[in-house]
């Protein structure tokens, strides 16, 4: 199987090309499109990832640099399908690989989809009795502030296995920046582990509110009572 003349052939099937000029200026026209919905993407390249059942972390790496050399945005989103599906084969060792992946054409829905991926690999080293937060510490104060964002954002969806001190601590190491995608990253990862411990969220809200934007403090109680 030539996995990416087949992905290739599957997408521009699946494609819808007056979606893609509405597709490129939702993006601020960052990036081409084929004009293939997120829908249709994931049962186009379906198969074809499914079928990659068992691979080895390095091809599978290699796999996704190659997608995302590509200049259709899909490909990125496919790559980033991909390594979701099979996240299982990926350990900490591979992090720095799949940060540097993320530097490459960078903008919010490949940064984020890179956060979901590596917090769902430190996640899995966490329940195996590992460091949780491998190479997080460093990307925190990483000088590209999209791995900055990752790092606020790897807890995303842990829920009781959060790390509260990690989380608050990570809050306020951020908290001077103006950056509108760290502050928008401050507030979100605080109100997703409100949904578990509002109490905590709101007390640390409260208690920093002075050092938080008033974007991130927002965010951060968004769905919390008065």
């Amino acid at each position: 199987m030539d996995l990416h003349a087949e992905l290739k052939a599957a997408l521009e099937t699946a494609a819808d090309p007056s979606r893609a000029a509405p597709m490129q200026a939702y993006m601020r026209d960052q990036f081409v499109f084929l004009g293939v919905a997120a829908p249709q993407r994931r049962l186009a390249a379906r198969n074809l990832l499914t079928g990659l059942k068992g691979i080895d972390p390095v091809t599978l790496l290699e796999h996704a640099q190659r997608l995302w050399q590509q200049p259709e945005r899909e490909y990125q989103h496919v790559a980033l399908d991909m390594l979701a599906l099979h996240r299982r084969q990926l350990l900490p060792e591979h992090i720095p690989a799949l940060l540097a992946l993320a530097r490459q054409r960078a903008w919010w829905d490949s940064v984020d989809g890179m956060a979901g991926i590596v917090g769902e690999v430190l996640q899995a080293e966490q329940q195996r009795g590992g460091d949780g937060h491998a190479h997080m510490d460093g990307t925190l104060h990483h000088e590209d502030f999209w791995l900055r964002r990752i790092a606020m954002l790897h807890q995303l969806g842990w829920r009781g296995h959060t790390d509260a001190a990690w989380l608050f601590d990570a809050a306020l190491a951020l908290a001077h920046e103006d950056e509108f995608f760290i502050r928008k990253a401050i507030g979100w990862a605080l109100r997703d582990y409100a949904r578990h411990a509002p109490e905590a969220v709101t007390a640390f809200a409260n208690m920093h509110r002075q050092q938080l934007s008033p974007l991130s403090y927002r965010e951060a109680l968004k769905h919390q009572p008065p």
